[in-house]
């Protein structure tokens, strides 16, 4: 229970800090192209690296940091460091043909999928 308390916090001070990083970058670069998008996940995907290394580098990280940094404060400021780090490993890995089905595979079903929804609503409540 107490894990789940941890992602909770971690993923409202992710949430928050994307909201504020949205404002700020929209007043910074405008809105005519979607800037702050770009750059949260450039971002959280560069702090994802950060959090991983250092969790590999210097090791004894509890898992409640782990959840709440990763997982938590990352995942509600971003998923994409998420799919920017299992990409990675992947690759590290030298699963080449597995980490070029998951990236595609992620942006091709995660557009797909925003598409359907879409089209589900638009022709259910339209």
């Amino acid at each position: 229970m107490m894990s789940y308390l941890v992602v909770f916090v971690g993923a409202g001070i992710g949430g928050a800090t994307r909201h504020g990083m949205n404002i700020w970058v929209a007043r910074q670069l405008g809105t005519h192209f979607p800037y702050h998008t770009l750059v949260i996940n450039i971002v959280g995907s560069l702090a994802m690296g950060l959090v991983a290394g250092w969790f590999v580098e210097r090791g004894g990280a509890t898992g409640h940091l782990r959840l709440f940094l990763a997982t938590g404060i990352l995942g509600g400021f971003t998923t994409f460091s998420a799919f920017s780090l299992d990409a990675v490993l992947l690759w590290e890995r030298h699963e080449h043909l597995l980490a070029a089905f998951y990236v595609g595979g992620s942006v091709v079903g995660a557009l797909a999928g925003l598409m359907l929804g879409l089209w589900i609503m638009r022709t259910t409540l339209g």
